[in-house]
């Protein structure tokens, strides 16, 4: 319906008229100073925010104006303001209406079909509060409706699951503006109201306050500057996070441990805020400093000008068979080695040298069976190649003590020597040196067996080691002594 200004109206209605505007709008400007403005021309410039009680569901979906595309859903506390500007007739609020001169919203949010049904809804308020002449004014009941979000409904920008419905010709862009002018109001109304402080016991306004993520448990920055700096200082990463009495029970309780990492990630603005540049990066260098000492697969770069921390290059499988889990290459130096032996990368298929394995198999073998210490050693290099160095130096083992116990060295290149039968009197099939086989001394090549007849000598007539006579007839029909020659046996 139109109203139209009609110059006739009597002196008093105009009079109350008047007073009536006057009296609205310094209301008004008394309970929303930043939502309205007025001209010198009269004119009303409103400035609404859309706030809800509570976090609302909010759905962008796509109108079919230009592309389809998905909908998107966020989770968001505000909309973005609606844009008001109207003028007060001389007969409102009795005989009109106030005149709106626009209406549109920050970020072109509300469809236009839907403001222009916005602005008959708006009227209908005005026609419902009071019969013609009598009618009061509607200024705040118009930026309640508009504030609090209940105009959505008769929008039809509701479903029956109470998500608002936004259509939309680009959903994706939308969004983040959707999202962006929620988080903005949210500080800026956090920002302008006072908050207590748990530790000083203080209330301050929201500008001297910090919020924190998550938990949204508040701190005056003082207290929060020295709580994490005393944290940082003394390397406890840990202790930097919200000092509520909750959340630190929660922490020490190990509740928090699957949201760890998205909570330092949210967290992490925030030290650089409260500490400053400084305080951050230390506290960045604990974090990296722990996730090293938390993870098994960390070796670090063997190199001595180097050591910098290599991680597997990707997860090792405790059942794999491939020896190529051994491999690591440091990002910061460019050297490959090997995991197992930290030398130079040696290929899957060449076997570490057991000197450099023997200690870390002795530790590892030194734990029980399935004991935290052993499955952290799996877990590290790899099961499978933790039983193929075992197997490797168990075999090693073995012939290490069968060397000792049946062969004698060579005392110029240590290539191990058995005697199978024979005299005492050997030369080594390697370097040529003349030695006994029952002392392991070096012989004169001229004259070797001046060692087995000099008397006082412990080899003294000790040319040949007499066995027993059943030892003897057991090797009836083989070879004669003087055929026999010693087999040389050299190390793995």
């Amino acid at each position: 319906m139109e109203y139209a200004e009609d110059t006739e109206y009597t002196p008093e209605i105009i009079d109350q008229c008047s007073q009536l505007q006057q009296d609205e709008c310094d209301v008004v400007q008394s309970i929303y100073p930043d939502y309205i403005s007025i001209d010198s021309k009269n004119t009303i410039k409103l400035e609404i925010p859309i706030e809800f009680s509570d976090t609302r569901t909010v759905q962008v979906i796509d109108d079919g104006t230009l592309s389809s595309s998905s909908p998107s859903q966020i989770q968001i506390q505000s909309l973005p303001p609606l844009l008001l500007t109207l003028i007060l007739p001389q007969s409102y609020p009795l005989l009109s209406p106030p005149t709106i001169i626009s209406l549109s919203t920050t970020h072109s949010w509300l469809p236009r079909s839907s403001i222009t049904n916005l602005k008959t809804n708006l009227v209908g308020i005005w026609e419902q509060n009071g019969e013609p002449g009598e009618r009061e004014a509607v200024l705040y009941s118009w930026i309640d409706h508009l504030a609090s979000g209940t105009f959505l409904e008769s929008l039809n920008l509701l479903n029956s699951n109470n998500i608002i419905q936004i259509p939309h010709p680009s959903p994706t862009h939308l969004t983040p503006l959707l999202l962006s002018s929620s988080t903005s109001h949210s500080q800026s109304i956090f920002k302008s109201t006072s908050h207590p402080c748990p530790i000083c016991l203080s209330s301050l306004p929201g500008s001297k306050c910090i919020l924190l993520p998550g938990c949204e448990h508040t701190f005056c920055k003082p207290c929060l500057e020295e709580y994490w700096g005393m944290c940082i200082a003394e390397g406890s990463v840990e202790g930097v996070g919200c000092p509520g009495e909750t959340c630190v029970k929660a922490r020490a309780q190990g509740s928090e441990a699957e949201g760890e990492k998205a909570r330092e990630v949210e967290v992490g603005e925030v030290v650089k805020r409260v500490c400053g540049e400084d305080g951050w990066v230390r506290w960045r260098w604990l974090l990296e400093k722990r996730d090293l000492e938390r993870d098994p697969t960390i070796i670090h770069c063997p190199l001595e000008f180097c050591q910098t921390p290599v991680p597997a290059p990707k997860p090792i499988d405790s059942n794999s068979t491939s020896s190529w889990d051994r491999l690591r290459t440091c990002h910061e130096c460019g050297y490959s080695f090997c995991a197992m032996c930290k030398r130079t990368w040696h290929g899957p298929h060449t076997p570490c040298p057991i000197p450099t394995t023997s200690t870390f198999i002795l530790t590892y073998l030194s734990h029980p069976p399935s004991s935290p210490s052993r499955l952290l050693i799996e877990q590290r290099y790899g099961k499978k190649n933790i039983e193929r160095l075992v197997a490797q130096f168990e075999e090693e083992k073995a012939n290490r003590e069968w060397m000792e116990k049946c062969a004698t060295r060579c005392p110029n290149c240590e290539v191990g020597v058995e005697k199978s039968a024979g005299c005492n009197h050997m030369t080594c099939a390697r370097c040529k040196t003349h030695f006994c086989y029952r002392c392991a001394q070096k012989l004169n090549p001229s004259n070797p067996y001046k060692h087995f007849s000099t008397p006082g000598l412990a080899c003294y007539s000790k040319l040949f080691d007499f066995r027993s006579g059943e030892e003897e007839e057991g090797e009836e029909g083989g070879l004669g002594d003087e055929e026999w020659w010693p087999v040389l046996v050299e190390d793995l």
